[in-house]
Parts: C-alpha cells; structure tokens; sequence
C-alpha cells in the first residue's frame, strides 16, 4: 500500500515538472532543463513504464539525452539555463529588503555557477545542434 502511495507521488512530480520544462522550452524566465531532469528522476523513481515513454520522448531527446549520457553541456546551454533565472534572483534581491535574504539568494547565484563550471564539463556545439540550426535556416 505504502509503495503505491509513493509511487503515485513520484508519478505525480513527475508530469508536475515535466509541464513546467515544457512551459520553459516557452517561457524564457522557467529553466528547462533542471525541470526536465528531475521530471526524468521522478519517472524511473515512480515507473518504470513512464521512464521508458519519457526517456523517448522528443523533449527529453533535445534537452536531456546528451547530457545525461556525456554530463556534459554546451557553453551555449549553460548560459540558456543560467541567465534567465540569473536574471530573475538579481530582480528580487533589488526589491527585497532583507540584507540577509539578499545574501542569501546571492550565495546561490554563485553556487549555480560554480556547479555549472566546475562540475559539468563545457564541449563545443554538437552535431545535432549545428544540425538542428540548418534545418531551422532553411525554412
């Protein structure tokens, strides 16, 4: 009984962050792909099936797929991720005034950044990027 309840929670979560990386493919100020990673998180957790579906999927195929398989992103991608939500934390320690929320949402700037440069490695533009933006040049 127990073991079902969770797994609906984790299915659950699942669609929950799935929908917002799917609202962040539109929406500049929502980050794509940490959504999409924990959508892909909770789908092993909760279903094997649903993992299966999703890891097919063609938004899990252009976000997540190289860099689960290499941990590894473009600078390009880094910076796509990063800036929007860099930009938001910026405007609400501007309009927040709490010196030590202020501190504390600058320390998590910093970490996000340190995360992405010390911890995912940086590689140039993959073939299916360059590919994708031919495609998209001749339309």
């Amino acid at each position: 009984m127990k073991s079902k309840i969770l797994k609906f929670i984790y299915i659950t979560l699942a669609f929950l962050f799935l929908g917002l990386g799917a609202l962040g493919v539109i929406l500049p100020i929502l980050p794509t792909t940490p959504f999409l990673l924990l959508a892909s998180y909770f789908f092993a957790k909760g279903s094997e099936r649903f993992h299966n579906w999703f890891t097919g999927t063609k938004i899990y195929k252009n976000y997540l797929e190289e860099f689960v398989t290499t941990r590894s992103m473009t600078l390009k991608r880094k910076l796509f991720i990063l800036l929007p939500v860099s930009m938001i934390l910026i405007i609400t320690i501007i309009s927040v005034n709490n010196i030590y929320a202020s501190i504390g949402i600058s320390l998590i700037i910093l970490f996000k950044y340190y995360y992405f440069f010390a911890h995912i490695t940086t590689i140039k533009e993959s073939k299916t990027e360059s590919n994708n933006r031919e495609l998209i040049n001749e339309d």
